[in-house]
């Protein structure tokens, strides 16, 4: 490339060093992904072996790649060319417009293509990850060269995005079967990612020879920070944190290792250094084997001695006399402790056939669920032959039943658990004291199974009251782990790991339905938006021309019918510049001057002779075709010569016309907010609305309900008509649609909040059950004698 030294302040397009640039990039991805293609298929008759039934769609697809090798490189190619023309004139192709581009009128998205443009935008994601930093210094460059452009993920026509869109273009014309189709991208997505890797760095390093934007940074993309709870001084939405794996698949994917401590877990370490000392000689809870109690055991066994002492602490707080006088009571009966074999006896006995008082516990949120468990395990001690008048409980395994229990009283109450959801979490409550008992790590360890398995279902179960079939699905598979644990669960942990692993996999499958379903969430909305525009616009242009105009029933009839639904229909297909809307106008415009020239009498006309191509049109497009067509524009005729005539009962009204659904707007869902005073005045910061404004698609905020629930919702979509901001739960389904101002008005009542990235629901309910052991008891009443 010739040498060219870039002036920071000004750019100018610069055609030579775009073509260079095109030249060292496009022509070996081209290559690349022409010899990749060349081996599929083979890899596909490899497939074909181990495919079972799937075997003749496989081998269909191996014979229908072959037969269109050329074809496919060649869209490829054009693709990125296509996409490259859009750069070098200015306006940058929008990859998600382009791969969005084959939606026509009204018409869903099929299935397979929604799992088509996934796995390309899985593939760019893969792209993306892997060459963050280099893309984007090649964002700047590229946009310097081109003329001082803003580039970015969406438009840069070598980025990722683009690669995507191409590799989707390239098979798009193929006959092949979903699952076929998604192994070929797969396998682009594997063989392609590093040689565009290598492409990057080479182009970039060509650039900066070139002396462009030699002394740039090479900064990436800021990453997000995790959002600290915001202060009253801080705005709401200074920073709105994103879920990396939106639904299902990565909730509750945990980091490697325990570097990464919870709220809660540094709480207490800052705890235990305060209050050491009075520790060291304190016993009770048991640190696991390997940990000694204080310092030198390492974070998992001081937190376990912090929460034992939290424990006492607070039930000495909340027991008071009471409480002191039952020690002494129980020391003086000589009770002894249940044995740990004992306790998982009993546990087991629950665990399989949970007392009428304790389902009912789980469904009752003013009951305390730690009291009834170690009511329970008590008086069921009976059933083991033992006296429960001469047992009680060792303080430790007390402190795992007050733990679990009240872990569970927060997930249950805090969480959008209702109904069978509810039921199915409560179950684990048996097994989970079991697991307390048996490995206290459970508390302090990020990875372990149980943890993992936990936060698995209650991630499955949360909001979800099984509406639609995929949710009625993955209630019944939870349902199905929770019985298996249940069922298998003696004293062997791994059975957690089993099951977490088995459910984590159905989940992966579930989290491409639920990211299918957003897709289909959003198109729906895009349609309707559409759509709603094309009808406005139909009617208002009705309206401007019949405005204060008395026009025979025929005519009329025509226009508010067959008319307006072929420009409705007509706008929906090629927009207000499209022939057929330009046709529709001049029609309309046509058939008025007549009717006026018939109301001024001019007799002896060869009325509509003009417009009878433009009638034929708009009657064909209400199914009315042939002799059915000429007897309603005959109607027209007759009807406009009775009016020229003063015959007004010579006029004819329209034949009866096919039954046509008129495009109508979207249905207008239940306000999320309240308008003030009923009347159209929001209340609203101006702040607040313009936040909302530039928050970026996959944002997600916490929508609370009259009654203090909790939803979380993704932005999936910002409308490019209305500017109304489309959310979806973690399902991918719709569940509201609003404008920048009512969510504005939601943020002043205290309804929508920024959404704070958890590690979970066990380590979100451990920060509750901290919480509420750290709420002081209200100062007991005093009497004065």
């Amino acid at each position: 490339m010739s040498p060219v030294q870039a002036d920071p302040s000004s750019s100018t397009r610069d055609a030579v060093l775009l073509a260079q640039a095109r030249d060292a990039f496009l022509p070996g991805l081209s290559d690349v992904f022409a010899a990749a293609v060349a081996r599929y298929d083979d890899v596909l008759f490899d497939r074909a072996e181990h495919a079972g039934g799937s075997q003749l769609l496989f081998l269909d697809g191996m014979r229908e790649l072959r037969r269109h090798r050329e074809e496919i490189a060649t869209r490829f190619r054009t693709q990125l060319g296509l996409a490259w023309q859009s750069l070098e004139m200015g306006a940058p192709l929008s990859a998600e417009a382009a791969l969005s581009s084959q939606a026509s009128g009204l018409s869903l998205v099929p299935e397979h293509e929604l799992e088509s443009r996934l796995a390309v935008r899985n593939l760019a994601g893969v792209i993306l990850r892997d060459c963050k930093q280099v893309l984007a210094r090649l964002d700047r460059r590229l946009g310097w060269i081109a003329g001082g452009l803003e580039l970015e993920a969406d438009s840069n026509p070598l980025g990722p995005e683009h690669i995507g869109v191409a590799v989707h273009e390239a098979f798009a014309n193929c006959e092949l079967a979903p699952e076929v189709r998604l192994v070929l991208i797969k396998l682009c997505e594997r063989d392609l990612a590093p040689a565009v890797s290598k492409l990057y760095e080479l182009l970039d390093q060509r650039l900066v020879r070139a002396g462009v934007l030699p002394g740039g940074p090479a900064t990436a993309r800021p990453r997000a920070r995790p959002a600290a709870p915001a202060s009253a001084a801080e705005p709401l939405f200074d920073q709105v944190p994103e879920e990396p794996h939106a639904g299902y698949g990565g909730g509750w994917a945990e980091q490697a290792g325990d570097e990464h401590s919870p709220a809660w877990a540094t709480r207490f370490m800052q705890r235990w250094g305060e209050t050491r000392g009075a520790m060291q000689g304190a016993g009770g809870f048991d640190a696991p084997q390997g940990h000694a109690p204080g310092p030198a055991g390492g974070a998992p066994g001081m937190l376990l001695d912090a929460l034992h002492q939290l424990l006492q602490q607070s039930r000495e707080l909340r027991g008071g006399a009471e409480q002191a006088a039952g020690s002494v009571h129980a020391a003086q009966s000589q009770q002894r402790p249940l044995s740990q074999r004992e306790m998982l006896s009993v546990l087991s006995l629950l665990q399989a056939t949970p007392s009428a008082t304790l389902r009912a516990a789980i469904g009752d949120e003013r009951e305390s669920l730690s009291q009834r468990l170690k009511s329970e395990v008590l008086s069921n001690a009976s059933q083991l032959g033992m006296d429960p008048s001469s047992t009680r409980l060792d303080p430790k395994d007390e402190d795992a039943i007050d733990l679990v229990g009240m872990l569970f009283d927060v997930l249950l109450d805090e969480r959008d658990l209702a109904g069978r959801p509810r039921e199915l979490i409560g179950r684990l409550v048996v097994p989970f004291v079991k697991v307390a008992l048996l490995d206290r790590r459970m508390f302090v360890q990020k990875t372990h199974p149980a943890r993992r398995l936990l936060n698995a279902l209650a991630e499955a179960c949360e909001g979800n009251q099984g509406e639609s079939a995929a949710e009625r699905t993955l209630l019944a598979k939870v349902e199905e782990v929770i019985e298996r644990l249940v069922t298998e669960f003696n004293e062997n942990l791994a059975i957690f790991m089993t099951l977490e692993e088995e459910f984590r996999d159905f989940l992966e499958q579930h989290r491409r339905r639920v990211e299918i379903t957003e897709r289909r969430a959003t198109e729906i909305q895009r349609g309707q938006e559409r759509l709603e525009l094309a009808r406005t616009r139909a009617q208002s242009e009705l309206a401007m021309r019949t405005e204060d105009l008395h026009l025979p029933q025929a005519v009329a009839d025509f226009l508010r019918n067959p008319w307006q639904h072929h420009v409705t229909l007509s706008l929906l297909r090629d927009g207000e510049d499209g022939e057929a809307f330009v046709e529709a106008m001049a029609l309309a415009d046509g058939l008025l001057d007549e009717v006026a020239e018939a109301q001024r009498h001019i007799v002896g006309k060869p009325w509509l002779q003009a417009w009878q191509p433009g009638l034929r049109k708009v009657f064909a497009s209400i199914g009315l075709h042939g002799d059915a067509a000429d007897a309603a524009i005959g109607a027209l005729h007759d009807t406009l010569q009775a009016v020229a005539a003063a015959r007004p009962e010579l006029e004819k009204p329209l034949p009866e016309l096919p039954e046509v659904a008129l495009p109508q707007p979207a249905a207008v869902e239940q306000s999320p907010i309240e308008l003030v005073g009923g009347t159209d005045t929001l209340d609203f910061d101006n702040a607040d609305a313009a936040r909302i404004r530039s928050l970026p698609v996959g944002t997600w905020l916490d929508f609370i309900d009259k009654d203090g629930r909790v939803q979380p919702g993704k932005l999936s979509w910002i409308s490019p008509i209305s500017s109304r901001l489309l959310f979806v739960n973690r399902r991918g389904v719709r569940f509201c649609v609003a404008s920048p101002e009512e969510l504005a008005v939601m943020v002043r009542l205290g309804r929508l909040r920024s959404h704070v990235v958890d590690d979970g629901a066990f380590d979100s309910a451990m920060q509750g059950v901290i919480d509420r052991l750290d709420t002081p008891p209200p100062p007991p009443s005093v009497t004065l004698h």
